[in-house]
């Protein structure tokens, strides 16, 4: 099945985005282990196109999501790129496809979030509270742009979790101690990737909702994982 479905998918690419080339065996692994969710923000009607980068440049993960023009692209940029490899050298070769499609996951986390038209919003009855300062105005604009990056990448990281939750339900406990692993190393404590405020309310699966889909199951722990963070 996973075949047919990865050529279905495929359709998603645009014909510039792979002019000329193939896609590697590294991006077609890649993407069979994602299929499940990009089949899945199909049924959702997600506009969600994919971008093959021909060569990663200094810093590219590689998986991201970007917007352009009201559309979702879903960017891969393995080619050249060592992290690739490097993110998942760790993890047991049967696990690795999981932890793709819960990558994969969290960044239909950000479509949801970009379609919605609640990019960098707060939810209904939140307001920030406090204010900042700083001798140096790009401070305090680097700052309140590292508090929507970092809310944004809880929301997507609780997506992932409510996403395994109910598709993989066996497995939660192991992508949690994964994903739990990850944050817990970030390298600057309250930056972008720090979500470990919304990951920590995670850790007791039938903490989540029951919500019609992942989105919406997510929402609740997000905002009680906003109190938190702040």
């Amino acid at each position: 099945m996973l075949k047919p479905l990865l050529t279905a998918l495929l359709v998603l690419i645009p014909a510039a985005a792979t002019a000329g080339a193939t896609l590697t065996e590294l991006e077609t692994r890649w993407l069979t282990a994602a299929s499940p969710v990009l089949a899945y923000s199909q049924r959702m009607n997600l506009p969600i196109d994919i971008t093959v980068q021909p060569k990663a440049r200094p810093g590219d993960v590689p998986l991201a999501m970007g917007f352009v023009d009201g559309r979702c692209k879903l960017v891969l940029s393995m080619r050249g790129n060592p992290e690739a490899e490097n993110i998942l050298h760790s993890v047991p070769e049967a696990e690795r496809a999981l932890l793709i499609e819960t990558m994969a996951a969290h960044e239909i986390g950000h479509c949801w979030r970009y379609v919605q038209g609640v990019w960098h919003a707060l939810p209904a009855g939140f307001v920030e509270t406090g204010e900042e300062q700083a001798p140096d105005m790009q401070l305090l604009a680097e700052s309140k742009a590292m508090r929507e990056m970092r809310r944004e990448e809880g929301f997507a990281d609780l997506v992932a979790l409510a996403w395994v939750q109910r598709q993989h339900p066996a497995q939660y406990g192991r992508v949690y101690t994964w994903l739990s692993s990850l944050r817990d190393t970030v390298p600057v404590e309250r930056s972008g990737h720090d979500t470990r405020a919304w990951v920590r309310l995670a850790k007791n699966a039938d903490a989540f909702g029951t919500g019609a889909s992942p989105f919406d199951a997510a929402v609740t722990m997000w905002q009680a994982g906003l109190l938190h963070d702040e």
